[in-house]
Formats: structure tokens, C-alpha cells, sequence
């Protein structure tokens, strides 16, 4: 496996993002070792809460929820998936599978020593972060699910979905911080454009946000649904609190909250909201009002 590193001085100028960067070792699948990076906020002895970012971003996304739930006490914990951010970058796009992002993932988890925490995911950090609680329920006290889902291929996904895929394989070079912004309900400066094309110098850096759209189940037949399937299980059966906090102007995953509230059964009863005005990447348009959603949750359960 050949593996990429982004150099540490694509980093020098990040603009509001105060956090030092922290590194675990993973198992990379061949033998091997991937550093993966995060970084965290809060008191050391604050409850938990991990922050999992989607496609193509970065723990750069939550940088306005840390800030909400560090002041209210509590430890915000954002890594960066393999592939992504000051996290390790293997080269191929056949290195990245979804049961390899969830490897990686279990091995974070446990590297960090993270347990009796708080989920909060969006995009594919549901796909993965919900398959996780599926799989390890115990580690969770909460989860707050925002624009994501645990898609199995036995529901129709929407036309934009397909569009963004085709679109993700075709273009010649992959605008990573202009996918973002175009994600998003609210313009950003050139600053924040720039923080979100930092982790990837050059094309060959970015197998794995080119991957990512190709993996997200869209069959029964999808080399995931089996696992999916299994992990909606445990997932449906999760009855400590479950909140949805989806935005109103995602055209992916709009509607995908009453799929989750009726389906989780820690989700029946929840005062689920609504954030006004965030697009796809609602960190970046409402984060502090989803960090404020959160820690109110943490707070009132």
C-alpha cells in the first residue's frame, strides 16, 4: 500500500481552527500502520462527545461546534477518516472500502480509548458512525444524527445522489472546497475554501474522496448491504436517546430524518429538530446552533 502524508505546512493557515492536532496508529489491512489525526476540545474529564465528518471534508468542518460544546463542559473528540484531512492517504483507490473505512474507524475508537461517549455525524460520518453504533451500542450514551443515514441499498436514493456521483467520477480534477462550498446554504471567504483544499496537494491525494460516492449503497446487491443490514439490528434496537438534527436545504438527505425516528427505538419521544437555513454541511452554515443543539441534548438527558 502506498501511502501519502500530507505535509505539515498546508496547515500553517487555517483560519479559526486553533486546535492542535493529536495522532493515533491504525492497522492499514496489508500489514501495515496509518496514522490518523484529530483533534479535540474541553475539558479532559468532559463527557465525550465524537464528531465524524463526511465527504470530502475534514475535522475543519467542526470547528464552531467544538467551541459550543467545549464551553458547555464537555470533551468534542474530531478525527480525521483515512483519506482525509492530516490523516494518512493511501494512494489507491482500491485501498478504500467501506469495510476498510470501518476498520479504521473500530481502531481509532480504541486507540483513543474513547468509550461511554456521544455520536454526532453527518454524511458519511453517519454511514459509518451509525454502522458503529450498531455494531458496539455500549460505547454510546446518545447520538445525534444530522443530514446521514445507514443506507442498505433497499431504498431508492435520490437523483441528486446519482447526479453528484457521476460528477465525483468525471470531473478531471476534483474541487474539493468548492464541493463544499456548493454544499452549502451560506457563502465562505477564499480562507475557508482554502482550509478545505489543504489536505490535498495534488489529485493523487484525493483516492479517497473519490472513492467515497462509489461505496455508499445504491443495490441490495452492494458488497455493504449484508453488513448494513445486520448492523440496522442493533441500530433499531438502540434505546438510549436519539436525536435527529437534519437542516432544511439538503437535497441528499431531506426526508431521510423520518426513516431514522421511526425506525431507532431510542428515538421515539425526542424532541428531533429542524435547523434553519444550513445546507448539506450545516456545521459550516449553523455550527454553533448545532453545537448548541447538542449540548442541550447531552444537558436534558
Amino acid at each position: 500500500m502506498e501511502i501519502l502524508r500530507t505535509p505539515d505546512e498546508r496547515f500553517a493557515s487555517l483560519p479559526d481552527f486553533e486546535f492542535a492536532p493529536r495522532y493515533v496508529d491504525v492497522p492499514s489491512g496489508d500489514g501495515g500502520t496509518l496514522r490518523m489525526a484529530f483533534v479535540e476540545a474541553g475539558p479532559a474529564d468532559g463527557e465525550v462527545v465524537l464528531l465524524l465528518h463526511g465527504e470530502p471534508s475534514w475535522s475543519f468542518l467542526y470547528r464552531k461546534v467544538m467551541r459550543v460544546l467545549a464551553a458547555a463542559g464537555l470533551r468534542a473528540v474530531a478525527p480525521d477518516l483515512v483519506g482525509f484531512g492530516r490523516s494518512d492517504k493511501p494512494a489507491s483507490q482500491d485501498d478504500y472500502t467501506y469495510a476498510a473505512h470501518m476498520g479504521w474507524l473500530h481502531a481509532f475508537v480504541d486507540a483513543a480509548q474513547l468509550a461511554s461517549m456521544n455520536l454526532v455525524c453527518q454524511d458519511w460520518g453517519g454511514l459509518l458512525g451509525l454502522r458503529l453504533v450498531g455494531e458496539r451500542p455500549a460505547l454510546f450514551r446518545r447520538v445525534v444524527a444530522a443530514n446521514t443515514g445507514l443506507p442498505t441499498g433497499d431504498q431508492k436514493l435520490p437523483p441528486a445522489f446519482f447526479a453528484w456521483q457521476q460528477f465525483s467520477q468525471s470531473v478531471p480534477e476534483l474541487p474539493v472546497g468548492g464541493i463544499v462550498q456548493r454544499g452549502c446554504a451560506q457563502p465562505f471567504d477564499e480562507a475557508v475554501l482554502a482550509a478545505y483544499d489543504a489536505p490535498f496537494p495534488e489529485e493523487r491525494y484525493k483516492a479517497g474522496a473519490r472513492k467515497f460516492p462509489l461505496l455508499v449503497p445504491s443495490s441490495p446487491d452492494d458488497p455493504a448491504a449484508p453488513a448494513n443490514r445486520a448492523a440496522w439490528k442493533g441500530l433499531a434496537a438502540f434505546d438510549r436517546p436519539f436525536l435527529t438534527a437534519f437542516s432544511d436545504q439538503d437535497p441528499i438527505t431531506g426526508g431521510g430524518e423520518r426513516f431514522l425516528q421511526e425506525r431507532i427505538a431510542g428515538a421515539k419521544g425526542q424532541a428531533h429538530v429542524t435547523i434553519a437555513g444550513g445546507g448539506h454541511f450545516l456545521q459550516e452554515d449553523r455550527g454553533e446552533e448545532l453545537g448548541r443543539v447538542v449540548a442541550e441534548f447531552v444537558r436534558r438527558t
